[in-house]
């Protein structure tokens, strides 16, 4: 296994972003820091307001699209892109073929390749590929995440494989052909001309330990990618082309690789196809970061983004030459938020700080507070709003504490009364039962003399507890607005299990009733007695 060292930031700890899944957590970060700085925050269903005339994508269901609002004025985002971000600039930067003319157009390196439309032939991809030089990559102009993208390949047999595969197989009939440039795959995030975050992406590989073989292995991984926000959602998966990756290279899944052996498991790097984000923001040199600067300033309204570079260095001079793959204006934040190793970089801070520059630093006191998105989505979800406003963030200093309360207390009328009393103090927090009969009580909010009061509350309902004494002590972990209460999902948890369960007795109930008629129907008796059935039915109806 890897030795894990890294730095994730303290204010999205695992904890505030579990919920959010996939491309809700870019949504869910740049929302929360917006938030979090006492901002307005809204999430809205497709097509509400301004969204109507962005340029999005699969938004059917919410959590992809919210607005933050100060006194003053209001912008509307989409996943980590913000309205500042044109239209043009998107569809630009979606356009492979496009981007790489404007790198030509501008001077800024990138590897050399053609553009091959519909029209033109696969003998005329493969012409190409010949007179460029091999090894070359086959990549669709509109791919993302990696799809359809065939890197290093080094013979004419390979490339028509490639090109059937690419074009007919996955059905992307426009693609580029360009030279294939060893090095290290970069994504840099850009916000006003500045490189606030970049990582490195291997690709996905496992390290032997000389016990588990490859398969074993890659389990191992995943089981370790399963612990990561980003990374949960982008396991390996063991298909045939990691199969015939590995085989190529002479392994097997069943091949036991040696103690600290390093296998690749595939070329591309994507962190959606396995791959591994490392921390290198540090490490980049001045000129590879004015690199990316200069590309994403090459498109006209693309303020902020990422920009994918291939990093070549000459083994004999040392020398460093950096090559622009590509932008995307919509581009995932947990790679740099949640690397493998180094230190996470704040790219929602940085969003922010640009399209709200007044309110730099002003969530410095309130770190530990977050919303529970499902919750908000909620009413987008089930179709009873267009827009959800989520409860404003305390603003502030947070003092918090944790009540044990000792006695007959785990009555659910008595815990919603505790929630009452929290409403009517400005608390936050939640109430959970403890196995032994007791429970904790979590209370947080602005006023400490508000959350010292609380432990009163707990002696004021004697009908429905007999509170025998009361423990407190200081509460520093992550705290959710509103007041919680846990047996409440529970109660709803154990009712749901109980309507399923209703629910799969009926159907096997319904089953076997239908197995009866069909048996009845099928018995001598019932055939023998048609006629006189028959009968009875001209009778019946006259």
């Amino acid at each position: 296994m890897e030795d894990v060292n890294r730095e994730w930031l303290p204010h999205l700890h695992d904890e505030f972003v579990s919920e959010a899944n996939g491309t809700l957590l870019d949504a869910y970060v740049v929302a929360l820091e917006g938030w979090r700085r006492g901002l307005t925050l809204r999430w809205h269903v497709k097509d509400s307001e301004k969204f109507k005339d962005m340029k999005t994508w699969f938004v059917d269901n919410p959590g992809l699209l919210f607005s933050l609002s100060s006194d003053e004025k209001t912008h509307y985002f989409f996943r980590s892109r913000g309205d500042l971000v044109t239209n043009e600039a998107v569809e630009i930067g979606s356009d492979k073929a496009k981007t790489k003319q404007i790198f030509r157009d501008k001077g800024i390196p990138t590897p050399e390749g053609k553009f091959f439309s519909e029209a033109e032939t696969d003998e005329q991809i493969l012409a190409y590929a010949q007179q460029l030089g091999y090894p070359v990559v086959l990549k669709p102009t509109d791919g993302s995440f990696g799809k359809g993208v065939v890197a290093n390949i080094t013979s004419d047999g390979e490339m028509t494989y490639s090109i059937d595969y690419v074009r007919h197989e996955l059905g992307y009939k426009d693609v580029i052909v360009e030279k294939y440039i060893p090095g290290e795959d970069l994504r840099l995030y850009v916000v006003n001309n500045e490189v606030v975050g970049a990582i490195k992406r291997i690709p996905p590989h496992v390290i032997g330990d000389g016990i588990n073989s490859i398969e074993a292995l890659i389990e191992l991984k995943n089981e370790e990618r399963r612990l990561s926000p980003r990374l949960s959602s982008c396991l390996i998966e063991t298909n045939k082309e990691l199969i015939d990756y590995v085989g190529r290279h002479g392994y097997t899944l069943n091949t036991v690789p040696e103690k600290g052996e390093c296998v690749f498991l595939s070329e591309r790097a994507n962190i959606s196809l396995g791959g591994d984000p490392v921390d290198v923001f540090d490490e980049l040199s001045n000129k590879i970061k004015e690199i990316a600067v200069k590309a994403l300033k090459a498109v006209p309204g693309l303020v902020h983004g990422a920009v994918d570079i291939l990093l070549y260095k000459d083994e004999e001079t040392n020398e460093e030459r950096g090559y622009v793959i590509e932008l995307n204006p919509t581009s995932q934040l947990g790679g740099i938020l949640y690397p493998v190793k180094g230190k996470a970089r704040d790219v929602p801070a940085a969003i922010i700080d640009y399209y709200f520059p007044e309110t730099k630093g002003r969530r410095l006191d309130n770190e530990k507070i977050y919303f529970d998105l499902f919750d908000v989505l909620e009413p987008l979800q089930s179709r009873q709003a267009h827009v959800s406003t989520v409860t404003p963030s305390p603003q502030g200093k947070i003092h918090a504490k944790k009540y044990t309360v000792i006695g007959d207390v785990q009555d659910l009328g008595y815990h919603r009364g505790l929630r009452k009393q929290a409403f009517e103090r400005y608390l936050h927090g939640f109430v959970v039962n403890k196995e032994n009969g007791d429970i904790d009580v979590i209370v947080g909010g602005l006023d400490p003399e508000m959350v010292d009061d609380f432990k009163n509350a707990f002696w004021e309902d004697e009908e429905r507890a007999t509170v025998l004494a009361v423990e407190e002590e200081p509460y520093h972990e992550p705290l959710k607005v509103g007041f919680e209460v846990k047996a409440d999902i529970k109660t709803l948890k154990e009712e749901l299990e109980a309507l399923n369960r209703e629910i799969e007795q009926t159907t096997l109930e319904m089953k076997r009733a239908e197995v009866k008629r069909r048996k009845l129907y099928d018995s001598l008796s019932w055939k023998s007695t048609k006629p006189i059935r028959v009968l009875g039915a001209i009778f019946k109806n006259k």
